[in-house]
């Protein structure tokens, strides 16, 4: 998941840890979007994309409100050390107000 050929998240360069986080906080995003968001420049947000895709923790999909683009957004959770999956805090069903 986010290991291939030896190479986790926290391998990559920060560029591509941004664009992580910004999928991570933002959701299902363009290459367009990304670049507004993390205000890098459009090749270093390509380059990032490619990056996560190589390790498996972005999936690139159709945009439908415009073709010409693609939606990229996160395979699955992962935890902030780049191992497994995050999960949730769960709450106190006692303290449910």
């Amino acid at each position: 998941m986010a290991e291939t050929d030896g190479e986790d998240i926290e391998d990559l360069p920060p560029s591509a840890k941004l664009v992580f986080k910004v999928l991570e906080y933002d959701g299902p995003l363009t290459q367009k979007q990304i670049v507004e968001e993390s205000m890098l420049s459009a090749r270093t947000v390509r380059y990032a994309l490619e990056r996560l895709e190589e390790i498996g923790i972005v999936n690139e999909d159709i945009y439908f409100a415009d073709a010409r683009q693609s939606l990229y957004r996160l395979e699955e959770p992962v935890a902030a050390d780049g191992n497994g999956v995050e999960e949730a805090p769960k709450k106190d069903a006692c303290c449910a107000e």
